[in-house]
């Protein structure tokens, strides 16, 4: 039998722990726990941005690929017959449809491609059995009309000379027809009658994909012959987008309630993926398959003309292990980089002042804060030039305390105007902005107020659009981000992000998880946001922001909250100490994690 060092050429390194700059693929033997390990390159299945369409709009049909597609129809309001094709790229509007019309189906390839059905909501409202095909250039009205005429329907199909129409409305209906590039047959009908249902596939191997009433998680399978019920949606809905190749590969995304749910089927069963980064329904979808999709317009609300692609296997950050923290705790501060960056502060499980100092590999003691401090609590700057303000000396109140910070000692400067707890700030250590918190006058007062601070003293500024505490800060005092927190006027946590112009603060798209004592890096154009309490407790996920919206990344190793970060942007950065464990057994850890992207992963090999 041939060794390892036979075929590789080399023998497996021995190493105490896990090894530096390891090559993609690179085996070797942990001495310290006695097992194997290898590094490989991080991957991700996720959405990402791509060029808007020219016109907002939602209920609207599609055809054709991630990297050519068609949109036409839909309604801005009113119903429009505006048609656009994409290039992978952005959108370029070309001929429209003859007929204007919403809830429309659609089926096709880019050159290639069917419209049927919709409605007009003129008075009285028009549902249409028009049929028009698609040459690549122009749309020409057909005389074959469907049988029945209807809107809200589902559909599949390869070309403008085989589609499948099935379901529908008024009233939710079962039936089904098939396109032979000449003229509507009715065929065998689904088994459950529906509307506002999701459809892939071809005209002999189809999907039927939720829908209502009432709403429903149900798929039926096509044949070419009949339908068969197969296996359920995780989450049942209607009015989304959806795409594949046939009943054996197919995606589905979005729906009503303003989901952005993502769902891979594999010809067996579905499987939750990563979110959209624009949670909307009646959008359209386009892709060959589950790998490679397309989700364009659709209603937030507002309309939207968001376009985002799907891709699978793409190269991805993912988080690695540091150096842990001598003083395990949470709710602390930290700023700088992922290889220069300090702590401070937080409980472990007193309040503490404890600041410690990490060169990108170990962390090392260094002077206390004058007022030992937990928080969430402000905190901007670098290693080397800090700034940290307001937070809670005891459980109540806040405080309004500001301390700077050389390189080797904190220093008191001029208080806050407002002291408060659980607030976040980002900047610099002489150009900072206070943002948010909890005035914690008597009873929570969940505050919107931000102060700017010029290196000597602080000033109000324009408040933010939505009062929070426990929300996270990134950026600079004039180009900055907000994102995440919790008011309790607003049920559970928020995933409200907003940006700073320098002078007031503007709603973006929000964090795909609502949540709050999350920690993030980075600017106003590129931060990573990770960790916090939110649907569970001590999350572990990761959301990048790329100037519009966020994508789900790779998880952190360890979930935690009230965690602290550092870093330059959504490529680089560091995430220290934190709430760990169960709730009944949690604790502050010392744990600290880097984030790389792109990244690698360390896979432990067993050797029992």
């Amino acid at each position: 039998m041939s060794t390892y060092k036979q075929i590789q050429g080399t023998a497996v390194q021995n190493n105490a722990g896990n090894l530096e700059n390891a090559a993609e693929g690179q085996l070797w033997y942990d001495s310290t726990n006695a097992n194997f390990k290898y590094s490989y390159a991080a991957t991700t299945d996720a959405w990402s941005t791509g060029g808007d369409l020219n016109t907002a709009r939602q209920k609207l049909g599609g055809a054709g690929t991630q990297t050519a597609a068609l949109a036409f129809g839909g309604s801005t309001p009113p119903a429009t017959g505006v048609t656009e094709a994409y290039d992978g790229t952005s959108w370029t509007e070309v001929n429209d449809l003859n007929t204007g019309r919403s809830d429309l189906g659609g089926a096709g390839i880019q050159t290639s491609a069917l419209a049927f059905g919709g409605d007009a909501p003129l008075l009285p409202p028009t549902i249409f059995d028009i049929t028009e095909s698609w040459n690549g250039t122009s749309w020409t009205t057909v005389p074959g009309t469907l049988n029945t005429a209807k809107k809200d329907m589902g559909s599949a199909g390869t070309d403008n000379t085989s589609a499948l129409a099935f379901g529908g409305n008024p009233p939710a209906t079962a039936t089904t027809e098939s396109w032979n590039g000449t003229s509507w047959t009715e065929v065998n009908d689904l088994n459950t009658a529906r509307s506002s249902l999701g459809g892939a596939g071809t005209q002999t191997s189809a999907l039927a994909i939720g829908g209502q009433p009432p709403r429903t998680a149900i798929t039926e399978s096509w044949n070419g012959t009949s339908w068969t019920e197969v296996n359920d949606l995780n989450t049942s809905r209607e009015r989304l987008g959806s795409n594949g190749t046939d009943n054996t590969n197919a995606l589905i995304y979005g729906g009503d309630g303003g989901l952005a749910l993502t769902e891979s089927w594999n010809g067996s069963n579905w499987t939750e993926v990563n979110d959209l980064n624009v949670a909307r329904q009646f959008l359209k979808g386009s892709g060959a398959n589950n790998t490679a999709a397309l989700a364009f317009g659709g209603l937030v609300p507002p309309l939207t003309a968001a376009t985002e692609e799907w891709n699978v296997g793409i190269a991805a950050g993912a988080w690695s292990t540091g150096g842990n923290m001598n003083t395990g705790r949470d709710s602390l501060g930290g700023t700088g980089t992922q290889t220069a960056a300090l702590a401070f502060g937080g409980e472990d499980p007193s309040t503490t002042g404890a600041t410690e100092s990490y060169n990108g590999t170990s962390w090392t003691e260094v002077n206390d804060l004058n007022t030992a401090r937990f928080g969430p609590f402000g905190s901007a700057g670098t290693q080397t030039a800090a700034l940290t303000f307001g937070g809670s000396p005891s459980p109540l109140p806040g405080n309004a305390l500001t301390e700077s910070w050389d390189g080797t000692s904190w220093t008191e400067v001029n208080d806050l105007n407002s002291s408060r707890r659980q607030l976040t700030g980002t900047g610099t250590q002489t150009a900072a902005l206070a943002i948010g918190g909890d005035l914690t006058t008597g009873t929570p007062e969940f505050f919107a107020g931000t102060e700017s601070w010029n290196g000597t003293s602080w000033t109000e500024v324009n408040d933010l659009n939505t009062g929070r505490a426990s929300s996270m800060g990134t950026g600079i005092q004039t180009a900055a981000l907000a994102f995440g927190g919790y008011n309790p006027s607003i049920p559970g946590n928020t995933g409200a992000t907003e940006s700073w112009n320098g002078t007031s603060w503007t709603e973006v798209n929000d964090l795909n998880t609502a949540r709050r004592a999350l920690a993030g890096a980075g600017t106003q154009t590129a931060s990573i946001a990770f960790g916090g309490n939110g649907p569970t407790p001590n999350m572990v996920i990761t959301e990048s922001w790329n100037g519009i919206s966020w994508s789900e990344q790779n998880d952190l190793n360890t979930g935690r909250s009230n965690v602290a970060g550092a870093g330059t942007d959504n490529t680089s950065a560091l995430a220290i100490g934190g709430l760990a464990g169960t709730p009944s057994e949690q604790s502050g850890t010392v744990a600290t994690e880097e984030w790389n992207d792109p990244g690698t992963i360390i896979q432990t090999i067993t050797t029992s």
